[in-house]
């Protein structure tokens, strides 16, 4: 099956009805929330064209109080503990936190909810320096057409990270890539990424939709069309039957859920969690789930299991509190 000209020809329900069988067969009708937690608004690269960060990066004249509170990120974790929400990855831009204090995130983050901690933290040779707490590395490759890859990532090259990831593999840690489309990317591309997913070995793929900033260049970009989406996940799950993919969308394209998950996805992230949870939009995606069939891992409207679970960390239990009380303000 030629995966690439079945999208150019517009077969994209052959796909779905393809990729559909494959995911049952391979991993089952389960489907999970997935929460990528964000250590900091900083990134000392910023120069991603489509990026949040690099239309912060001017404004932003002291890095260290774009730091997250490492409190309020564990209290996060607690929260999707309660909630049975996968914990995507930790992600943050460069220079914003040091291995050392990764490392003790992610070892209290392991702690809180007994399964060990993805990250997605840029390019990095400390790999050596995790250990149990981490479950894999996740490398941003975001567009992998080299040419257009250089154009709008001028400062993450391919080869690091490509490089990044079989050392990673070589310590024992699962492998994944980051990818956007809508940046630029034609179906003809498709060949870079999978022979990327081949020749690494990648285990994840999370892909995402261009979500167009203010003051990048993509500012006024349309977001890629819901069935083009759908048959790249479903090409992806083709390829690679055994591949974990995890798709995001936003809270004004909740209607291209049903699609993805009948192309192939395992997991759903890129939600505001505590904006969404108990409205009408939570609703939405659960009920996006049900009517593809598959079964929802984890909830986005039981109110009763934010409360559920004690910490013995009064300075944690206080962020606890302050998400609990924002989302019981959308009852």
């Amino acid at each position: 099956m030629n995966l690439i000209n079945k999208i150019k020809n517009f077969e994209m329900l052959d796909l779905m009805q393809k990729a559909n069988q494959i995911t049952l067969k391979e991993h089952g009708n389960q489907i999970t929330l997935e929460r990528a937690i964000f250590l900091s608004w900083w990134c000392d690269k910023g120069d991603c064209l489509f990026c949040y960060m690099s239309a912060q990066k001017p404004k932003i004249k002291e890095p260290a109080k774009a730091r997250r509170n490492v409190n309020s990120i564990l209290a996060e974790a607690e929260l999707c503990r309660r909630t049975d929400w996968k914990i995507e990855f930790l992600s943050g831009g460069y220079g914003s936190f040091s291995t050392r204090e990764i490392k003790d995130i992610s070892s209290k983050i392991y702690g809180i909810t007994g399964e060990p901690v993805w990250l997605n933290i840029g390019i990095t040779k400390d790999l050596e320096a995790y250990g149990d707490e981490i479950a894999g590395i996740t490398g941003a490759v975001e567009v992998a057409n080299p040419d257009l890859h250089d154009k709008i990532c001028p400062s993450k090259s391919l080869e690091d990270i490509t490089e990044m990831l079989e050392v990673a593999g070589d310590l024992g840690f699962q492998k994944a890539i980051t990818i956007i489309l809508g940046l630029g990317e034609a179906p003809e591309d498709l060949k870079y990424l999978h022979q990327m997913i081949k020749d690494i070995g990648i285990d994840r793929v999370t892909f995402y939709s261009l979500n167009p900033h203010k003051e990048t260049v993509y500012e006024n970009m349309p977001q890629p069309a819901s069935l083009y989406y759908a048959g790249v996940v479903a090409a992806t799950r083709i390829k690679f039957p055994k591949l974990k993919i995890i798709t995001g969308t936003w809270i004004d394209n909740l209607a291209n859920i049903g699609p993805l998950l009948l192309s192939g996805t395992n997991g759903l992230t890129k939600f505001p969690l505590f904006k969404m949870f108990g409205t009408r939009y939570g609703k939405r995606v659960e009920e996006e789930v049900h009517w593809a069939g598959k079964e929802l891992i984890g909830t986005f409207t039981d109110f009763e299991m934010l409360e559920k679970g004690e910490t013995h960390n009064p300075e944690i239990e206080t962020y606890i509190n302050r998400y609990v009380n924002k989302c019981m303000k959308n009852k």
